[in-house]
């Protein structure tokens, strides 16, 4: 039996199914975590090919029972957004604009988990948001009601 490489169709199929798996357990915080644990599946896999493969299923960071941030599915959109310990205010450090977007520094780590709530929920009626590891760009429908966006979002946190 050979390693498994992610060349392939069906192994990459098999490779995502893997990670699936993995990531349902909720227990793997980075990237290089994931390889250990593909390897040891028989995958021959880059931090590249599972940055690509966690995008490619919808993988995000959210916070584990115990307080540590975990990779996990986004999973079922209507589900409440897991936080141990409080609130999704608990993860927000700033929240700023320039007028025309809308800026929310989070913990490291948080910012995905921030944003699948905004998505859920579209406080101040927003268009949409793009996050990043600790830092998430809101895009509100109007320019002209950024301060009342901004309360909603603060409130959305509650």
């Amino acid at each position: 039996m050979g390693v498994r490489t992610s060349t392939g169709n069906s192994d990459g199929k098999s490779r995502l199914e893997a990670l699936r798996q993995l990531l349902s357990q909720g227990k793997l915080s980075t990237q290089d975590e994931l390889r250990e644990e593909l390897e040891a599946k028989k995958f021959q896999v880059t931090q590249s090919t599972i940055s690509r493969d966690l995008r490619r299923i919808g993988a995000v960071k959210g916070t584990a029972p115990d307080g540590r941030t975990v990779y996990r599915l986004s999973g079922d959109l209507s589900a409440p957004v897991p936080v141990a310990n409080g609130s999704l205010r608990d993860l927000v450090k700033t929240i700023e604009s320039n007028g025309s977007m809308i800026v929310i520094h989070t913990l490291s780590g948080s910012a995905s988990l921030v944003a699948l709530h905004l998505d859920r929920v579209r406080p101040g009626d927003i268009l949409g948001t793009l996050a990043g590891d600790d830092t998430i760009f809101i895009a509100p429908r109007s320019v002209k009601k950024i301060k009342e966006t901004i309360a909603l979002i603060e409130r959305s946190f509650d």
